[in-house]
């Protein structure tokens, strides 16, 4: 299956995994890259030496490309893009800020540059500033979220970025979603949610369980009023975070709730008081399998998806 991206990463299928916070690692990013897509190592809250050490290790465990996606809010962000220009990744995916100052660096150190997008105007931008290609994420994705959903970026974007790939994220969890976006004129898609769903992925058992178990409404979207929204399944935090939210506590408290809870949630297992930050598209969520079984499945599916368009009489 070859597109416009996956010439321009040298992979199999136009498929790239999610920089997710605390289970996006080594092992994780190599499974991916191996089963034919794009892994990613998640460089969002780690320090420059994790991030480097995660980096050599993938080196050891695939020979395929793979990237980092870099939280540009990050304190250490400068410190963290200069060592990716030392080892020389694949690619990187770019979030939370403005890309575009970094976008001649990396391509200096031969480093292809992919940043996360929430709209026409940023996504013109991006393609003017010379970035190898973009994302288009929407707010059904697990995360921060922007406000505009997949399907109206996919409406919005495609038609006015002409030049360089552009992906499709946000409840994108199977091959159906997959060949929707190729057939609105995508190149590929990035995937997060359904890759916490593997043997290789370290988040902890019970978040997984959580997911599993999950409907098509147990998800919600927090802090929206105060421009930190983040989508994670709903429990007793999103419950009180909520709460808070709507009797007007400041951005300052909300964000002092919201801190630590990620990874209390999604890496030690504590599904109540922290989040599991997951896509919207929860009811096909429903197995842990390798990264090699997932991709098989999101491909086949994939090719089902399109060949039954084909078959449609016009």
């Amino acid at each position: 299956m070859q597109t416009k991206l996956t010439k321009l990463l040298g992979i199999k299928y136009p498929v790239i995994q999610g920089g997710m916070a605390w289970t996006s690692d080594a092992g994780l990013a190599a499974a991916v890259s191996n089963a034919g897509g794009a892994g990613i190592i998640g460089s969002g809250g780690r320090t420059v030496e994790w991030t480097r050490e995660e980096i050599r290790k993938a080196k050891k465990l695939t020979d395929k490309p793979f990237g980092v996606n870099v939280m540009l809010m990050a304190p250490n962000v400068s410190e963290i893009v200069d060592m990716l220009c030392e080892e020389k990744v694949a690619f990187v995916t770019l979030g939370a800020g403005n890309p575009v100052p970094f976008i001649a660096k990396f391509h200096e150190a031969g480093i292809k540059v992919i940043p996360v997008v929430p709209n026409v105007k940023l996504a013109k931008r991006i393609e003017a500033a010379g970035a190898d290609a973009l994302v288009v994420e929407g707010m059904e994705a697990g995360g921060h979220i922007g406000k505009q959903t997949t399907m109206a970026l996919m409406e919005n974007v495609l038609p006015n970025i002409k030049n360089i790939p552009v992906l499709v994220a946000g409840g994108i969890s199977d091959g159906r979603a997959l060949a929707a976006a190729l057939l609105m004129g995508a190149e590929g898609v990035q995937m997060g949610s359904r890759f916490l769903l593997t043997t290789e992925c370290p988040a902890h058992p019970a978040a997984k369980e959580a997911i599993i178990k999950a409907t098509d409404t147990d998800s919600v979207a927090t802090g929206y009023s105060r421009n930190l929204g983040v989508r994670c399944l709903a429990n007793a935090f999103t419950d009180a975070y909520t709460a808070k939210e709507i009797a007007g506590a400041s951005k300052e408290e909300l964000m002092a709730m919201g801190t630590g809870t990620n990874r209390l949630g999604i890496l030690e297992g504590d599904t109540e008081k922290g989040t599991v930050m997951v896509g919207q598209s929860l009811n096909v969520l429903n197995d842990i399998l390798p990264c090699k079984e997932v991709m098989e499945r999101i491909i086949a599916e994939a090719k089902a998806a399109i060949e039954r368009v084909k078959n449609i009489e016009l």
